[in-house]
């Protein structure tokens, strides 16, 4: 998948989004929570273990961002900022949508959009799930890693 980021409305979380990418912090990681229709979840580091499965979903990078509520609306392809009750506790996990959740519009910080690869966002969206830890059917069966995750930049017109 390729996405676009949106520094005009969420600079912070962009620029600390692609400080961890450029670290090498998702690198290995895997989308741990996965619900159709709806969105998938990633970017927590302790995905990178399997033995760690337990506590998957309740990893970050050891600090809190915060929000950056915006008009930008969460439809297909939007890329948010996963973050506890808190509005200031998003870290490093992040969501991106399958379908329209504008109830989530100025709650989460949306930062950007998958502009290539919606077929990926698709297939990943449609892995078999099972119940998880929190009851929800979200857990995916097979595992959906993240291979790594480059910044490059895109001169304007390309």
């Amino acid at each position: 998948m390729v996405l676009e980021f949106w520094p005009d409305v969420a600079p912070k979380t962009v620029e600390n989004f692609k400080k961890l990418a450029r670290e090498g912090f998702y690198d290995g990681t895997a989308f741990h929570r996965i619900v159709k229709g709806f969105m998938i979840q990633g970017g927590d580091p302790l995905t990178k273990d399997a033995n760690a499965e337990s506590s998957w979903g309740t990893g970050g990078p050891g600090y809190k961002i915060p929000a950056e509520f915006n008009d930008r609306s969460h439809v297909r392809g939007v890329i948010s900022m996963a973050r506890s009750q808190n509005p200031d506790s998003a870290g490093s996990q992040f969501f991106v949508c399958l379908a329209e959740a504008k109830f989530l519009d100025r709650q989460y910080t949306a930062f950007g959009r998958v502009i290539k690869g919606d077929d990926v966002l698709g297939k990943i969206g449609e892995t078999p799930t099972v119940q998880g830890g929190g009851g929800e059917r979200s857990k995916p069966i097979t595992r959906q890693g993240v291979e790594n995750i480059r910044i490059e930049s895109v001169k304007p017109g390309k």
